[in-house]
């Protein structure tokens, strides 16, 4: 199975993450797609293109939902606009190189649920880890493998 096109949620996602993804369009000829409520620098290529939307909660998400097709990849930190995008055929990776999957998200789900319960109720659940070369390195190897799939 070879990608049909990559969907970024590129509010949130790194520039280094962006970097790599700019450079595996080129390579393979893949079209990336980055969606974003604000503007976006990307480099002038046939394969890819940034996509500003409204501002508002889940803008970029429910866009990202719409226009996305079985076969696709959607790059997002987003539980719930991952676990859209599997129900969709889609295929969806987080920018730490996790491949959220049919038997992955949805205990993904009840643990995001399960945290915003705790900072809702007055919990430092604290946040995520910071990102790192070993996360970027995971991205890439993931990425790598998605594509020659």
């Amino acid at each position: 199975m070879s990608l049909k096109k990559i969907w970024v949620d590129a509010d949130a996602c790194p520039k280094v993450i962006k970097d790599i993804l700019f450079r595996a369009a080129e390579r393979v000829g893949v079209p990336l797609v980055l969606v974003a409520n604000q503007p976006l620098q990307v480099p002038g290529s046939r394969y890819i293109r940034a996509v500003r939307v409204a501002a508002g909660f889940d803008v970029a998400d429910n866009y990202i939902v719409q226009q996305a097709e079985a076969g696709d990849l959607v790059i997002t930190a987003d539980i719930p606009l991952a676990a859209e995008a599997i129900d969709k055929g889609c295929l969806a990776l987080n920018p730490r190189g996790e491949l959220y999957s049919e038997e992955n998200i949805r205990q993904r789900l009840n643990m995001r649920d399960f945290m915003d319960t705790l900072r809702s109720s007055g919990v430092n659940t604290g946040g995520p880890a910071s990102f790192s070369k070993s996360d970027r390195q995971a991205f890439a190897n993931q990425l790598d493998r998605l594509l020659a799939s």
